[in-house]
């Protein structure tokens, strides 16, 4: 049955989809596929008709909370028309999800929409799964260089004044009500759901453990530039520079730290996987 949908690669031997075949790559890499390519595998003999299909598809995605104009991107195309002459029509690059949400809404009882159905949802698990792993990568990356970082700190903190565990305590909280809008440790904690044993760092994405990495850097280069003396003047710099950091990402239109989502596996539980694979 699945013989249909796919196409002999007389060079190999071996079978491709039709999907594949049309599928484009930009210059980083990034698979998309081009409506009128995609409407001829789907069977839409009327590009009015299968343009049905595509808003339905918008429709949808802007519905799931994705950017429409990030996943249907709408461009225009010469074509030959014959006797050397060539036209322009419109034409559509869709993503990986686009294509996926346009099969999703075609017309049920043709085979070959629940065959690109079936195509699309694997080829969108696969690459879920590939930004998992690229994820789970960087969080370690930056969680390591915020551990190597904080020791930097704490030495700059300490030529500034703060001496006692209590003390840097109050500092690094410090920084995080400046960072995280006057939410402090046991704040952020709370609003994580963690327990009392776990540590705020070790739940955090890439992109709020990237915001606390530029936090702390940050904040030990001021330190020390400045000469900052006492324990008043360092912690309300670590303040400072929590609150223009936040300033930032809300210039850029980004998310506030503590309205990131949190991960559901911890820096630990990822190493232990890593650990795994290699003794494998």
């Amino acid at each position: 049955m699945f013989f249909f949908f796919l196409e002999e690669d007389t060079s190999t031997g071996s079978y491709t989809s039709p999907f594949d075949s049309i599928k484009q790559l930009d210059d980083e890499g990034n698979e998309y596929w081009y409506a009128r390519d995609l409407q001829g595998i789907l069977e839409y003999s009327e590009w009015r008709n299968f343009y049905k299909i595509i808003e339905k598809a918008k429709n949808a995605c802007e519905a799931s909370g994705h950017v429409v104009q990030s996943e249907f991107v709408d461009v225009n195309k010469l074509v030959d028309v014959g006797a050397n002459l060539q036209r322009s029509i419109q034409d559509i690059v869709l993503s990986r999800y686009a294509c996926y949400l346009i099969a999703m809404n075609g017309n049920p009882r043709k085979e070959v929409i629940a065959l690109a159905q079936t195509y699309f949802a694997v080829k969108t698990h696969k690459q879920e799964q590939l930004e998992l792993q690229k994820e789970d990568s960087l969080r370690l990356q930056i969680r390591q260089d915020i551990k190597e970082h904080n020791i930097s700190l704490a030495e700059a903190a300490n030529q500034a004044g703060i001496k006692e565990p209590r003390d840097y305590a109050i500092f690094q909280n410090e920084g995080y009500k400046g960072l995280y809008g006057g939410l402090g440790v046991k704040q952020i904690h709370a609003r994580k759901g963690l327990k009392k044993s776990q540590k705020i760092l070790d739940y955090m994405g890439s992109t709020e453990l990237a915001a606390n990495l530029f936090r702390a850097t940050q904040t030990d280069e001021k330190l020390r530039r400045e000469g900052i003396k006492g324990k008043p003047q360092a912690n309300k710099v670590h303040h400072d520079v929590g609150a223009k950091v936040r300033q930032t990402i809300k210039e850029l239109g980004g998310t506030m730290p503590e309205d990131l989502a949190t991960p559901t596996k911890s820096i630990q539980q990822i190493k232990k996987e890593k650990q795994k694979k290699l003794s494998k």
